[in-house]
This record gives structure tokens, sequence and C-alpha cells, in this order.
């Protein structure tokens, strides 16, 4: 017989299964005489013995993960590896000796897809638990990206929590970023899409899902009583109610909405403790939402509700041995605690994961970016792990894109040098047209129903030249515009904060060098893209401006003419964003004649800049304030407060 799966491996999928290392040293050796002597068993066991004295076993089933070698190596060995290229080697041109054709004629049959592995499979290689716990997930719904199998790709399922590589056909050899139990799940999960998607050959595919476990009824009842009664009538029961329809959401699955009731439960305690961190624009904004993504979920042939809901996501997903590319840090004030948020990318899924932390801020002296950044996290500086290359085995990640690394002596984490790896980062994550960036932006959903998920707006942007660099006084905001080598334009925007006072003039430093990439949260307004950058890449390295020490005492350059111009539809619109505000904060039940003259002022203002849609759903919830029912009072405000949220989002 012929070990088809260890002649399918190329060097990149050994290198995946194990480390590149490990592959060129196997090579090497071999290359240097020290070849094994290689039998195959009937039932298919790969035997090598090596001139050192080591013996590696490869099984017919289980791939690397149930070799064994006695050179003593825990993990994957040069010696396993090194058998699996001596076999290749031996039957680099031998036909099989049962007749099957030779490895290159085999590569003419359409390659084999997971779609054909079975359930019990599955069962039998990854067990009962694995299965029972997919099958929650698929109950809930999920989606999943998915490159076919071809003669020079594996085939490759990207899940929300993980991407799974089918390195070559069947169980044996599949390469996934997660660990642990987190693993066999996802390995399960992309069969089932793989098998759903077989008829169509679909790139992308929804699997599962149902409206009875995104049911948000009571989630919607909570938050319109809220809604009423305003934060005065939000008492400690009924923040326990919501406390505990979160924990029910998160039980079904439902990961936004209850993520969401987690922020309106934060807002109303910080309300409660008279604290300067509530927000009555993010309460308004949060009592929009939960209506927003039920509506969303219900509305068929739009965007899948397991993408509106979260349902598609695991709550923690460990990963094993995994590169994080740095992209800046922002720091912040919330009330009296000063905010952290660490980027990282991820290029083997195309994500962007966050570190947040925060310190309350001491009474004697202040806390700034630069002192941050020479604090330590998993036993690294802040600083060093912002602007380098992350290498861990002890990372974990949530449903929301927040990143934990772990400590302890087994918890290795390691920092290196920057370099150029944002040339490196896939197209989703690095943009050299920013009219494509531009374009990709209008397409996502409005930001209401969109994934809760950490820095979903971050992008590395490669920068050609910049234009028009100038800090405005009136703003406080320091601002240039850049272009891009594949097109396109962008405006650069980095406002003052006490959090961090040398940040204006590290980014003028920065900007004036000629940089050669910026990482920064990207939207758009008023037709064009708006950057505010958490990193900025020169000749001499990353700079990181919110960990740059200054005393906000510099001369910065004076902008041109034009800068913080006004404009009157954004002012329309923060005025009816301010009149649902208002009204959420005080309850709806107490609104009186002059909160019904606000909103007809508002209307006013609006059909003036010419939103008429917009203005018309202000003067219906005039009209409803004036009346005793609290149904239409609920559904005007609702309308209204989702239609200028989403005007201002495309604004």
């Amino acid at each position: 017989m012929t070990r088809t799966d260890l002649l399918a491996l190329t060097p990149d999928a050994l290198a995946a299964l194990a480390n590149r290392g490990l592959v060129k040293r196997a090579a090497k050796d071999l290359d240097a005489g020290a070849v094994p002597t290689v039998s195959l068993a009937d039932d298919g066991t790969l035997t090598a013995d090596f001139p050192d004295g080591a013996r590696a076993v490869l099984g017919a089933e289980g791939g690397l993960e149930t070799a064994t070698c006695t050179c003593g190596a825990t993990g994957k060995c040069r010696h396993r590896i090194g058998a699996v290229l001596a076999y290749q080697r031996d039957h680099a041109d031998a036909p099989a000796e049962d007749g099957t054709p030779a490895p290159e004629a085999a590569l003419e049959e359409p390659p084999a897809t997971p779609a054909a592995i079975t359930d019990d499979q599955l069962r039998e290689a990854l067990g009962h638990h694995a299965l029972k716990a997919a099958e929650t997930t698929r109950r809930a719904g999920y989606t999943a990206r998915l490159v076919w199998p071809g003669p020079d790709r594996p085939a490759v399922a990207e899940l929300p929590a993980a991407t799974v590589s089918f390195l070559v056909p069947g169980l044996g050899y599949v390469h996934t970023d997660a660990t642990g139990p987190a693993r066999a799940v996802a390995v399960v999960l992309a069969v089932w899409a793989f098998r759903e998607a077989e008829a169509e050959g679909a790139a992308t595919v929804s699997v599962g899902g149902s409206s009875a476990e995104g049911d948000l009824a009571e989630a919607l009842k909570l938050a319109g009583q809220v809604l009423l009664d305003g934060v005065d009538g939000a008492d400690a029961v009924l923040r326990a109610a919501l406390q505990r329809e979160s924990k029910a959401l998160t039980r079904r699955r439902a990961h936004w909405p209850a993520g969401a009731v987690n922020d309106l439960i934060d807002q109303l305690q910080r309300y409660e403790d008279r604290s300067a961190a509530y927000d009555p624009l993010r309460l308004a904004s949060l009592l929009a939402e939960l209506p927003a993504r039920a509506r969303a979920a219900r509305h068929p042939g739009g965007t899948p509700s397991a993408q509106i809901l979260g349902s598609e996501e695991a709550d923690a997903t460990p990963l094993q041995l995994v590169r994080l590319t740095g992209l800046g840090a922002r720091v912040g004030t919330d009330g009296d605690d000063r905010t952290l948020e660490l980027y990282f990318a991820q290029p083997e899924t195309g994500m962007v994961l966050a570190i947040q932390r925060e310190w309350p801020v001491p009474e004697d002296a202040p806390l700034t970016g630069a002192d941050l950044a020479a604090r330590r996290i998993a036993g690294c500086r802040i600083g060093t792990l912002a602007a380098g290359n992350t290498v861990t085995e002890a990372a974990t990640r949530t449903a929301a894109r927040a990143l934990k690394l772990g400590t302890g002596r087994l918890a290795k984490t390691q920092v290196l040098p920057l370099g150029l790896a944002w040339n490196d980062l896939p197209p989703s994550l690095r943009a050299t047209d920013l009219d494509a960036l531009a374009a990709e932006l209008a397409d996502l959903p409005p930001g209401l129903v969109r994934p809760r998920v950490a820095a979903e707006s971050l992008r590395v942007v490669a920068i050609e030249s910049v234009e028009s660099l100038g800090y405005d006084p009136a703003s406080q905001c320091l601002e240039a515009v850049v272009t891009a080598p594949g097109g396109g334009s962008a405006r650069l925007r980095v406002q003052h904060r006490a959090a961090a006072p040398g940040a204006l003039e590290a980014a003028e430093k920065a900007l004036a060098g000629e940089p050669l990439a910026v990482a920064g949260h990207v939207s758009r307004h008023r037709g064009e893209l708006i950057v505010e950058p958490t990193a900025i890449l020169t000749a001499d390295g990353p700079v990181v401006p919110d960990f740059a020490p200054g005393d906000d005492s510099a001369d910065l350059a004076a902008a041109g003419e034009g800068a913080g111009a006004t404009d009157p539809v954004a002012a329309a619109i923060e005025a009816a964003t301010t009149v649902c505000a208002d009204l959420a904060h005080q309850g709806l039940r107490r609104s009186r004649e002059p909160s019904r003259a606000r909103a007809e002022a508002a209307a006013a203002q609006l059909h003036r800049v010419g939103l008429q849609r917009a203005a018309t759903d202000f003067v219906q919830l005039s009209k409803a304030l004036g009346e005793d029912d609290e149904d239409a009072k609920r559904t005007a405000w609702t309308a209204a407060a989702v239609r200028i949220q989403v005007t201002a989002e495309l604004h």
C-alpha cells in the first residue's frame, strides 16, 4: 500500500503542522546523509529508524498528533518530520505497489473535499463531546468563508472563532489556530460548512440557526421599560432583571445583544454612582441597538441572523502558538480611570484583536500614555507589545475579539522587532487603494447591527505621500491628507487628549518624515475617509503617538484655511441625536411640552438640510409624545433614534 496522505504533505503544510525551522532541520539532516530506514506495515503504520538511534512511528490514522518518537521530544520533532520527508523522497517517482497512479497523476483527479467526511468519522476521531458542542453552535447558527481544495491549495474554512485548514484529504492533518476542546469543535463546524455548501460550491455559507434561539423579547421589554422610565426610574430591581437577561442571552449564544445589555447596565450603574463616565448619548445608542438587531434578525434575505446576534461566536477560543503584529494603542479617560487598548493583527485569520485595561488615575500625579507604556502585561512592556511582533503560546480570543495573554512559568510570550511585518498583512487589513477601502466601508451594514467586536474599523493604510499637514487650535486637532499607492486619499486626524499629551508632537514629527504606513481606526465623514492613527510606521521604526512623552507645550505648524469649517448637515444630525438622548435620559413617560417643541425644532432643522425621512420621523415622535399611548411613544422614539444614528454614520 501507499501512504497518499504523507505524499500529499507539502513543505508549507508540514511547517503549519510543526514549524518551518523543524522542516528545514529535517531536510538538512537528510541532505547530510542521516537518512532513516523506512518500513511500512500492512496496516499502514510507517516506521523510520534513524542513524542516531531514534525511531519515529507514524500510525495510519491521527496524523502527526499521534506520531511517536524515542528521541524524548514531548511534541513534534525533526525525526517525525524527517520520516515524512524520507518517505516522500523514496516515492517521488515510483508508482504505488497496489497499482494506483503515482502522486503526480493523482493530482489530475478532482481533490476530495472535507464534505466527504461523515459524522461517524468525526465522532471516532474527535469524540462525542466535540459533536455535541458543535451542535449547540449549529442550532444558534454560524457562517463560514470557504476555500475549496485545488491542485496547489488545501481546503480552508474561515469560521468566526478559528480558521481550519485541511492540509490533505481527511482528518489526519488538520491545522487550526484553536487549541484544546475548541480545536475539535472548530474542525466539526468546518466539515459541516463544506457539507452545507457542497451542492453549489459556494464561497460563503450560513449553517443552522433558528429564531427561537435568538429571541430578544425579554431584552426588548426591559429596554423599553428603561426608555419609558428614564435613568432615574431604573432601580436595582430593573438592573437585576437586566443582568439575568444578559446571562440568558449569553447561554443562547446571542453575544451581541448580551453585550448591549451589559453596556446598558453599566450606563445605569454609572448614573446611580453619579460618575462622570455616564453618557446620555451612549445610553440612547444602546436603547436603539436592541430593537434594531431584533428587526434585522427577522429580515429575510439580509445579513444572516447569526452575524447580527453573534450566535456563531465561541465564548472564548484558546490559541496555540500564534504570531501577533502590533498595531499601536489608544489611551483614553473613562470617568476617574485611565483606559488602554492595545491592538494586534492576527495575519492568519485577518482579525484585529485588542487587549483592554484600565487603571485609576492617582490624585497626586497624572497618569499618561508614556507612563502606561513602561508598565507590563504578561511580563512584557506595554510599549514594546504595541510596536512589535508578539509570539505567544498562551493566548485566548473572546467572542468580542478581546485578547488575553496568559501568565506563569508555562505561558511563554516573546516580543520581536516589528520590521516590515505590516507589509505581510492580508488585504482585508492592509489597504493600498483608499477608494476601494471607502467602497468596502460603504457596503457594511449599519453599526447598530454589526458585530460588537473590538477594533472592527482598524486598518493599516500604506502611504505614498503626505499633504497639508497642520494643527487647528480651535478644534485642538492635528490633521493631514495622505494618498495611497493604489489611489485615493484619506484625512488623518489626531485629537488632543490630556491622557496623551505628547501625541500631537509625535504624530507631526512622524508624518513630516515620509512615513511608510499608518494604522488606525477608519471611518467615513462628509464623503471622505477619516483615519485616527494608533501607530505610524517610519523608516526608523514604528511610532505610537499615545505613548510618546511630552508636556503639551510643543509648537505645531498651523493648519491651512478651511480647517474646522461648520457643516449644517452635521449640526442638524447632532441636534436630533441630542433630542433622542435627552428623551431617553428623562424617560418618555416624563416628557412634556418642551420635549415636543425640541423634537419639532429638530424636525424643522433636518427638513432644511434635506433629510426629509428623518424629519418625518421626528414629526411623528412629537405627535406620539403628546398622546397617552406608551407603545406608540416607544415605537416613534425607536424609529427616530435608529434612523438618525444610521444617517450620522452615512454622513
